[in-house]
């Protein structure tokens, strides 16, 4: 999967910015970035969201174990790889049909806790327990959030392309060729939301999150890494919610 953001969306990251400047290595447009992965996958499917965003995925090569999928609703947009272990009793907590998959259970969560403030950014993420990365994109509010399981079991990488486009993809290579050294790993069991306008650990929201410079030889310019001891905890909020149809493509 693959989502590009202009700058007008999201602010690239300093971490990244200052860890292309250090290495400087040839970079893509969003535009060549994304004509590279339509180009290179088979039965793609994009969604050019105005001039700010693009995003596109296949079921091509996907892990069996570990599919993508897409939706929207309302002017949300999520991309979805992997699977929930605790699905069955989400789709209750929400209101959800039995047919209800991870793509749309992650939308409800989104929009539920976006509609019902305070409740903070963290909670949206805070309850799903397996393994899985995902992309939301409101439209709405020009709000991204970006999200991985505690244990990092799908591979998320973020990076900037050569016209300051924030990139976010589950191929290291693809963004490697667009982004050079300002590319990283997303740190697992963190979200970064353009709300809070920063990244942030879900189970230790209250933890600092570093980044230190990449050695030469390796495929990234920066790493990220949570500071502090980990506390783990899944949080489930009791919420009573009705819900309108939602088209999943």
């Amino acid at each position: 999967m693959l989502g590009v953001f202009s700058s007008s969306i999201v602010s690239p990251p300093d971490e990244l910015v200052a860890a292309g400047s250090r290495t400087p290595s040839p970079k893509l447009s969003a535009e060549s970035l994304m004509k590279r992965f339509l180009d290179s996958n088979a039965s793609t499917v994009s969604v050019q969201i105005g001039d700010q965003v693009q995003l596109a995925y296949t079921h091509h090569k996907q892990s069996p174990l570990l599919p993508r999928s897409f939706a929207v609703k309302d002017e949300i947009f999520c991309l979805f790889e992997g699977a929930l272990d605790n699905l069955g009793s989400l789709r209750q907590q929400y209101g959800l049909a039995k047919s209800a998959n991870e793509v749309i259970l992650v939308i409800e969560a989104y929009k539920a806790l976006r509609d019902r403030k305070p409740y903070p950014p963290s909670h949206v993420v805070g309850h799903l327990v397996g393994n899985f990365a995902f992309i939301v994109y409101d439209k709405s509010t020009s709000t991204l959030f970006v999200a991985s399981d505690q244990f990092g079991k799908v591979p998320l990488y973020w990076g900037i392309t050569a016209d300051g486009y924030v990139a976010f993809a589950d191929d290291a290579n693809l963004l490697k060729g667009a982004c050079g050294k300002s590319l990283a790993s997303f740190p697992q069991g963190c979200f970064f939301s353009t709300a809070v306008g920063e990244l942030k650990c879900y189970e230790n929201p209250k933890n600092r999150i570093t980044a230190e410079f990449a050695k030469e030889e390796e495929i990234w310019g920066a790493t990220f890494k949570v500071e502090g001891p980990a506390v783990c905890s899944h949080k489930v909020e009791n919420i009573s919610l009705n819900f309108t149809t939602l088209y999943e493509y």
